[in-house]
């Protein structure tokens, strides 16, 4: 299997996402990938560009985030305290783990991204 492409922030995205999103093509997406990365177990590549979430983004404007300074410190931040890279590659259960164990589990989540649109269902 061919790995995917994900973005670090979006480990924390993902352990709090509750169906709302920005539309409905975005939550459906976002649901899918949920679910196929749980089932799967697939291996990711970590990267600070466009993933597979981004794709039906709306902040996505040509294949660049119209947010993408705000998102890419989160993202950097998220590798430094998962002591990981920008293209490293593992399973995404591996990469669950350990955004769960040094960020959230830790009570780092609001400082890396407490300025989120979504932080009110981050709790």
């Amino acid at each position: 299997m061919q790995s995917c492409k994900l973005r670090p922030h979006h480990g924390m995205c993902i352990a709090f996402f509750r169906g709302k999103g920005y539309d409905e093509a975005f939550t459906e997406n976002m649901t899918s990938i949920i679910d196929m990365l749980k089932r799967e177990d697939p291996h990711i590549t970590l990267t600070i560009s466009e993933d597979i979430i981004c794709r039906k983004c709306p902040h996505n404007k040509e294949h660049l985030c119209d947010s993408r300074d705000k998102v890419g410190c989160y993202d950097s931040s998220v590798l430094a305290l998962c002591e990981l890279y920008e293209g490293d590659t593992l399973r995404y259960s591996e990469f669950e783990k350990l955004v769960r164990d040094n960020i959230l589990s830790a009570g780092k989540r609001s400082e890396i991204c407490g300025d989120c649109c979504w932080n009110s269902i981050c709790h």
